[in-house]
């Protein structure tokens, strides 16, 4: 008699597993992204820990829904919009897009929470200095999760 063998795709992961995972993703992104925002607006001061951990747990909050909600968005976006377009070149876009729109929602959150609204001059000119300090390391997550990550963390969350 032969043993019945057990497919290991067939497997179903446990919870904890999945969100072990999504919390890895967003704490690693959203901690780099709001570290460089963070020293973009004030610099390393005293308080500098503090004020990172602030505005990494407003992004956290908002980042977390925000970017399942605007990469569903944009992927079924351009799916319709570039219906003959290449995946790799609908993945590569997505990234793009993804590092533009998560950069400006953690720019804001991040300036709102170390420098306020009262002076809207003070308030763009920390936003654009946070907004571009923190766009290349934006654009190379952005691309890794649209090109490499999302394909196998959409099988990893389905299995």
């Amino acid at each position: 008699m032969t043993k019945p063998t057990v497919k290991t795709d067939s497997l179903k992961r446990p919870l904890y597993q999945k969100i072990l995972v999504i919390v890895c993703i967003v704490s690693f992104v959203g901690g780099t992204l709001t570290g460089i925002m963070t020293y973009m607006n004030v610099g390393f001061r005293e308080s500098f820990l503090i004020d990172w951990l602030s505005s990494f747990a407003i992004a956290v909050l908002v980042m977390a829904p925000a970017g399942l909600l605007f990469i569903t968005i944009i992927s079924k976006s351009l799916e319709k919009l570039l219906p003959n377009a290449s995946n790799t070149f609908r993945q590569v876009l997505t990234g793009v897009c993804m590092a533009f729109v998560m950069e400006s929602v953690l720019a804001v959150s991040t300036t709102a929470n170390l420098t306020g609204f009262t002076d809207p001059d003070a308030f763009i000119t920390a936003w654009q200095q946070a907004f571009l300090a923190a766009l290349p390391f934006g654009l190379c997550i952005g691309l890794t999760m649209s090109l490499v990550l999302k394909p196998k963390l959409e099988k990893f969350m389905a299995s």
